[in-house]
């Protein structure tokens, strides 16, 4: 049995009146894309701030008192503190950038996601779901949005990797203490934390909450583990995407019920709903039953708003990747819930069912998210196809072109992954708009930047990943107690030689070991005396994965060859923080996955944000983006049938780019050493993707294309205790019932076959 304390304390540091500064500094994650303030914190004392993983909270707790002493006592650092206090105070107090029609004074939009990616220290993601949340809540706070985040605090986490011996992926879980990170507690009227109840199969679970404040933006996490819990009910929430079926179902109630109890318990009535993913589906049914109680509504009445002002966005490419529950699960742990909507069975199960009727098909909360939100996108342009004919069967009368998803584009918060020095190299040159409001910066004075300076930043930055890569590297491998011959294949390294970055979650359609599949090629390629080549591979398998941890194991194997010793490296341990080196740093960042599965991605955006030419399969967002001149495409513009075949195509051209073009193109030195044709697509590279690929202008074209339609929509079918509602529901009810007996006899129209684009149409029908 887990041994659990009697009693906790949260302690405070007692710091010197002159460093309270600190305190504010420490609570609000503005230091994670504010690099003088971070730069603050490493200051008190640099070891301790890498042990702690970058977590002031934490820092400020364990550093010496008189160290502490001796800071408020040293006139630099005291500047230093105010400067960074000042910035962040001026950040909040700035007005928004981004204004959204149809939103009302003191309206929000909720955000809902199973993960945040948000700093090392907070590990609650597992990858590009939980980065890609954690950047959205950075630009709405950049932007000045009214976005509040909804999740989970997993107090196990995710897990930290750790490789054994022979190559496999093992996992470590942590026992996170939220009074030693930038958390706090969310209280209620009564000063007393705030909980709140989740009704399951009989009992109620109840889920504290706490605050994060990311930046303007506030994130409420809820977590079960507290004592008014039976045991089995507070490891609910212990680890991202642990247990089976049933935690799984257990924890997308605590999110989605939760998680819109609690906003109510805050006061905090959202005017639009946004689903980053489908596990968050269930806040429609529970937003839907409020309605109810509130307006003595029927749900097809109540539903219409709710549905209105949902947003619905789906990452998922494959079916496979979809949470699917067995019918008697649902019936479990929901059948109270269609009971107290006033519906039946069926009439609920349908709401998550691609077949309605089909009592044999699982119930899909991404469905159920489909069919309760008014606006759907997918996350690329290719994406949307793809989710087109993914969900057709959800819309059997419409033709799949039809069928009603959008795409709005990943992007990446520019300030969390620009480096230091390369941002330094913006301000100079681009002007400070690139950090706050990139699409209206200047990007083409990243061609007024002298190609020295550039290169110089650039081989900065490699440098400093080739150091923080020996160094990890000799760590894991004495821990791990392999021969010293391994141990200094890591030292090998060399910061001058062209790196190659392949960093992300491991899966099989992400094709990790592509580079791999002609050793002998590879060997001769990496291997010239004259033109070294080096790779550096890094990320986590899912725990259950065991097809992606052979892929890992296949990577570690390979990198002890003698032919590959010093030139291809597994880097354990991935987090943030080692995926900022890699984008940085890299010279080339490669992405090989397997047309079409690819719903974005965003690594390769993170790197072509810091001048890395992007090398990649035109899957996702390169698709899209990809233009000659910047980074490369591997393979051809289509889908093979033969995945083997496809396979052996994008290998050769892999080997093949890297041989007549990349490798040639970087060691072509001018007589100041520098890659002139290089350093010109590192500034094509950056004045193409960054501004357009970040997520300061996804936001807002989620603000203009999602939440201004959704909050009209929301206050306009909730007026005078719906009676919008009551009226569209009336009208939709007499449709259905007639619709049947409609029978069209002609249709129309002037004959024309070509049309001017905007031109009106003129159609008759015959009914």
């Amino acid at each position: 049995m887990r041994l659990r304390p009697a009693r906790t304390f949260i302690v405070e540091p007692n710091l010197p009146g002159p460093l309270e500064p600190l305190r504010k500094l420490s609570r609000n994650l503005y230091w994670t894309w504010n690099t003088d303030a971070a730069a603050l914190f490493e200051r008190i004392d640099r070891e301790l701030w890498r042990a702690t993983d970058h977590n002031p909270v934490r820092l400020l707790q364990l550093v010496a008192p008189e160290r502490l002493h001796e800071l408020a006592e040293d006139a630099g650092f005291i500047e230093h503190q105010r400067r960074a206090a000042e910035a962040l105070e001026a950040y909040l107090r700035r007005p928004p950038i981004l204004t959204i029609e149809g939103l009302e004074r003191g309206d929000a939009i909720a955000y809902f996601s199973l993960e945040f990616a948000l700093a090392e220290c907070l590990p609650n993601y597992s990858g590009g779901l939980g980065v890609l949340a954690g950047d959205h809540l950075k630009s709405a706070s950049d932007l000045g949005l009214p976005l509040v985040g909804v999740g989970l605090f997993y107090h196990e986490g995710y897990f930290r990797q750790e490789i054994s011996p022979d190559g496999w992926q093992q996992e470590v879980y942590l026992d996170l203490d939220p009074a030693t990170l930038p958390m706090q507690h969310v209280l209620g009227a009564d000063g007393k934390p705030l909980e709140v109840s989740i009704p399951f199969d009989g009992r109620d679970v109840w889920a504290q909450a706490w605050r994060i404040d990311v930046g303007k933006t506030p994130l409420y996490v809820l977590s079960t583990n507290i004592e008014r819990n039976a045991p089995p009910d507070r490891e609910i929430t212990a680890r991202l995407y642990g247990g089976d079926n049933e935690t799984r179902i257990q924890q997308e109630m605590v999110l989605g019920i939760g998680g819109v109890r609690l906003l109510q318990a805050l006061g905090i009535e959202p005017a639009v709903c946004h689903m980053n993913e489908g596990h968050s589906a269930l806040l429609g049914v529970e937003r839907i039953r409020a309605a109810m109680e509130q307006f003595g509504a029927t749900f097809a009445e109540a539903r219409l708003p709710v549905t209105g002002a949902t947003v619905f966005t789906t990452h998922t490419a494959v079916a496979a990747g979809i949470d699917l529950f067995p019918p008697d699960l649902v019936r479990r742990y929901l059948a109270h819930t269609w009971q107290r909507l006033g519906v039946d069975e069926r009439t609920f199960l349908d709401l998550g069912r691609t077949r309605p009727g089909d009592d044999g098909e699982p119930f899909s909360m991404a469905v159920l998210g489909l069919n309760l939100s008014g606006y759907r996108n997918g996350v690329s342009k290719l994406h949307r196809g793809v989710s087109q004919r993914l969900w057709e069967t959800a819309w059997p009368n419409l033709p799949r072109e039809l069928v009603p998803i959008d795409a709005i584009t990943n992007g990446v918060h520019l300030p969390t992954w620009v480096s230091h020095e390369m941002g330094e190299l913006f301000d100079r040159y681009v002007g400070p708009a690139w950090r706050d409001d990139p699409e209206r910066a200047n990007w083409m004075a990243v061609y007024d930047i002298p190609d020295e300076e550039l290169w110089r930043v650039h081989e900065g930055q490699r440098q400093q990943l080739i150091l923080r890569a020996k160094q990890q590297h000799t760590e894991d491998l004495l821990r791990r107690g392999l021969p010293a011959r391994d141990i200094e294949g890591g030292r090998t390294l060399d910061p001058g030689a062209l790196t190659i970055g392949f960093a992300r979650r491991f899966a099989g359609y992400k094709r990790a070991t592509l580079l791999l599949r002609d050793l002998d090629r590879l060997a001769r390629i990496i291997g010239n005396a004259e033109r070294p080549v080096q790779v550096l591979f890094s990320g986590k398998a899912h725990p259950r994965d065991d097809g992606a941890k052979a892929l890992i194991r296949e990577v570690v194997q390979a990198s002890r060859s003698p032919e590959f010793r010093g030139r291809l490296l597994l880097l354990e341990r991935y987090d943030v923080e080692l995926g900022r080196l890699l984008v940085a740093g890299s010279d080339v960042w490669l992405n090989t996955p397997l047309r079409p599965l690819e719903a974005s991605g965003t690594s390769g955006m993170k790197a072509c944000a810091n001048g890395v030419l992007h090398m990649s399969v035109l899957d996702g967002w390169w698709w899209e983006a990809y233009r000659p001149g910047t980074g490369w495409a591997i393979g051809r513009n289509r889908v093979d049938d033969d995945p083997e075949a496809q396979d052996a195509f994008d290998a050769e051209s892999l080997y093949g780019l890297l041989e007549d073009e990349v490798i040639p193109l970087f060691y072509d030195r001018d007589a100041q050493g520098v890659p002139r044709e290089w350093v010109r697509r590192m500034k094509a590279t950056i004045v193409a993707y960054a501004p357009r690929f970040s997520t300061n202008r996804m936001v807002s074209d989620y603000a203009t294309r999602a939440y201004s339609p959704a909050a009209a929509a929301w206050h306009a079918l909730r007026a005078n205790g719906l009676e919008r509602a009551r009226e569209v529901a009336a009208w939709l009810d007499r449709v259905r019932a007639g619709w049947n007996a409609v029978k069209v006899y002609a249709v129309e129209d002037d004959g024309s076959e070509v049309r001017p684009a905007g031109a009106p149409v003129q159609v008759r029908v015959q009914l």
